[in-house]
């Protein structure tokens, strides 16, 4: 970005915040805050965020950094950027070289600070010396000094687990710029590189040990840039900040990748344009032939581009099309082109013809049922971009560069398309949505709701969730399920593991089939039971559903069982919170509508209460429902 063109927007933002355009300011830092990483510019957008923060839908983070290296200068950098992203992240910098302290002090200043995320970014120089400096061949003090360390980090991990629920984000330990023992050091399998890499892949190990913890690959990160550029000694020697300034921020960017999915910033569905955006050219004037795309320059560019969507699909993120174009000769392309690497199946809405792209985003989050907040959108054209900022503000606009070579690279840096976990869910979501779609048509073709839904032919499948991988799963849910969700509580990955192993606590998933196909887990229930005194009684702290089966009576289905659970372990009552937000309505009637009574009503949301033994609650006929060793007798139930 060219120095006029950055103050240029500096004087549109405060203009628009002297006129209180509140939209206009905030798509203007949005943009200057991705194209321009500079302390000066961090700084002005911090302060220009906080005069916008009512006007801003802000997910809040607190984050502790635990680390051997001064970090100070990459924090305004990294809170201006979240800022961008929807977040507010609160840091607490631990004292230099005091992580362990800081960890083994059940009273130190970290957990008081209670962090969502802590980020231990140890350097291999420090914490790795035997290793990093003068390590011969295969030699055996260095290694048996990583196993101690490692040993020493175990320890450490199980004590901060005990202590917190946080997430936690281990750094990788990076590689010298040159070995000590210069091109021999390739020729061995036991040299310092080796070492290294062994070291890291023992942290891997590690970290898949405990819920919640996750590794920084910070010797990739440091590759990817170049090591000597990377690095910047006199600072080291001097401040005892090993990274040159421009890569400051590369470093903030990769911390901000896993602050995303942890707070549940993450997008669902990317929507692209198509015309010199997903091909080159404009199919109603050049024709199948005439659009460019292949293997071959121009057309690599928007291949790339094609590429990094499949990539997005396979990841479990929709795709969509939103084009000013005639929808016959669109999708004719998108099926018979040669090049073309996405067809229609790939695609689980679109939207082509000649009216706005805002009315177009609208269409498209009320066809696959999620908020406007969950869509990238991909555009050419600066002009749609912007009126997309303007009419949609909750849309993510993604900043394209002038040459169609880097559109592919910019979708990439998205980081909200960035996962931690990919579930079976997640592989099969794009086959997911072509089934919605026959069961939109179906639900034409039929008299009434009910006929509808017995055609469906659905099985709900409750269990109770043990293994990693659905506990994984359940915390996914948790950390982006938005529409059906009853109180929107986040719960970390290892919250929901220490639920599942407590005594009074139970977690549920809900499992769905249906003549079309196989949903997955789309549903779960945390629930904390209270059997002491005369009123034994259960709370319902967290029951959402996947949008993907909303309206379709899953959730009385699951409620059902919970009473029925109850009734059988003496319960006398059921109570949940309703908490509302703004993307929570269609939760709202939930427990009214299966008689709850009103116990207590506060500013955040109704606290609501079942007698178990005054009313029962009926399985959908139409639902065959089955709680294979879910219920407390472990009896299989079918309704």
């Amino acid at each position: 970005m060219s120095r006029t063109l950055a103050s240029d927007l500096r004087a549109q933002i405060d203009a628009s915040l002297e006129s209180e355009d509140w939209l206009r300011a905030r798509a203007a830092l949005d943009q200057l805050t991705g194209v321009e990483r500079t302390s000066a510019t961090a700084s002005f957008a911090i302060a220009r965020y906080e005069r916008l923060r009512p006007q801003l839908a802000l997910t809040r983070c607190r984050l502790a950094i635990l680390r051997s290296f001064t970090v100070e200068p990459l924090v305004p950098l990294l809170r201006a950027a979240a800022f961008a992203g929807g977040l507010d992240v609160e840091v607490q910098v631990g004292s230099f070289d005091n992580y362990a302290q800081q960890i083994l002090d059940p009273a130190s200043e970290l957990y008081g600070f209670s962090p969502d995320v802590a980020i231990l970014a140890l350097q291999t120089r420090d914490v790795l010396p035997g290793i990093w400096d003068g390590f011969t061949d295969g030699e055996a003090g260095g290694r048996q000094a990583a196993d101690e360390f490692l040993g020493s980090l175990r320890q450490w991990i199980g004590v901060f687990r005990s202590r917190s629920d946080a997430s936690l984000l281990l750094h990788t330990f990076e590689k010298p710029v040159s070995a000590n023992a210069g091109i021999l050091d390739a020729q061995s399998v036991q040299g310092q590189a080796r070492a290294i890499e062994e070291v890291n892949q023992q942290l891997r190990t590690l970290a898949a040990e405990h819920a919640g913890v996750y590794v920084v690959d910070y010797d990739s990160l440091v590759a990817r840039h170049g090591r000597e550029r990377w690095h910047d000694e006199r600072k080291w020697l001097t401040m005892r900040m090993p990274i040159a300034a421009e890569y400051l921020f590369s470093l903030a960017d990769e911390w901000l990748r896993f602050l995303y999915p942890l707070a549940g910033r993450i997008a669902k569905v990317v929507v692209t344009d198509l015309d010199n955006t997903l091909w080159g050219g404009v199919v109603g004037e050049d024709g199948i032939a005439g659009i460019r795309l292949g293997r071959d320059y121009p057309g690599a560019a928007y291949l790339a581009l094609q590429r990094a969507l499949a990539d997005l699909y396979n990841r479990g993120i929709l795709l969509a099309i939103a084009s000013k174009n005639n929808e016959a000769d669109a999708l004719r392309a998108i099926e018979e082109h040669p090049a073309m690497l996405l067809r229609k199946r790939h695609f689980a809405a679109w939207q082509i013809h000649w009216n706005t792209k805002a009315e177009s985003l609208r269409r498209i989050a009320e066809e696959l049922n999620v908020g406007l907040d969950t869509l990238v959108f991909v555009d050419d054209n600066p002009a749609e971009r912007e009126a997309i900022r303007l009419a949609l503000p909750e849309v993510t606009v993604l900043e394209l560069p002038l040459d169609p070579m880097g559109y592919a690279s910019a979708l990439r840096a998205c980081r909200l398309f960035e996962r931690l976990t990919h579930s079976a869910e997640d592989r099969s979501r794009g086959k997911y949505y072509q089934q919605q779609r026959e069961r939109r048509v179906a639900e034409t073709g039929h008299a009434s709701l009910e006929e509808f839904y017995y055609s469906l032919e659905q099985k709900v499948e409750i269990a109770r969730a043990s293994s990693p991988a659905t506990l994984e799963r359940v915390a996914q849910l948790i950390g982006k399920t938005n529409q059906f969700n009853l109180t929107t509580r986040r719960h970390t990955a290892a919250e929901v593991a220490g639920f599942a192993a407590a005594p009074d606590w139970d977690v549920y998933t809900a499992e769905v089939r249906d003549r079309f196909g196989d949903n997955g887990i789309v549903g779960a229930c945390l629930v904390r039971r209270d059997e002491r005194g005369t009123e034994p009684e259960c709370e319902i702290d967290t029951l959402l559903l996947s949008c993907r089966v909303i309206g379709r009576t899953v959730e009385d289905a699951i409620l059902h069982f919970l009473v029925e659970d109850g009734r059988r372990r003496g319960l006398r009552r059921i109570v949940g919170w309703f908490v509302p937000t703004a993307k929570n309505k269609p939760a709202e009637s939930f427990y009214p509508r299966h008689g709850f009574r009103a116990l207590e009503e506060t500013a955040a949301g109704t606290l609501w209460a079942l007698a178990i033994g005054e009313r029962a609650i009926a399985c959908p006929p139409w639902i065959q429902l089955s709680a294979a060793n879910a219920f407390a007798s472990g009896e299989v139930a079918h309704a």
